[in-house]
């Protein structure tokens, strides 16, 4: 188990094991949703459309227009 505590301004740094395991980076996504029985479901949102691209044999980054659909 991890912990980490929340600032006055309610920040709180992720712990590192924590970034590492999930994949984190700088400009991540962290999103939040409290359930009603009170459960709290953290989902990291760090995929960006760069990470998506399709890279064919040749190494080189497909543009989007010329994806088939």
């Amino acid at each position: 188990m991890t912990t980490s505590t929340i600032t006055s301004k309610g920040q709180t740094t992720i712990p590192k094991d924590v970034r590492d395991a999930a994949g984190l980076r700088p400009g991540d996504s962290v999103h939040y949703t409290v359930l009603p029985d009170g459960t709290i479901i953290v989902r990291v949102k760090n995929r960006r459309a760069r990470d998506l691209a399709i890279k064919p044999k040749s190494g080189r980054h497909v543009p989007a227009e010329q994806l088939n659909r």
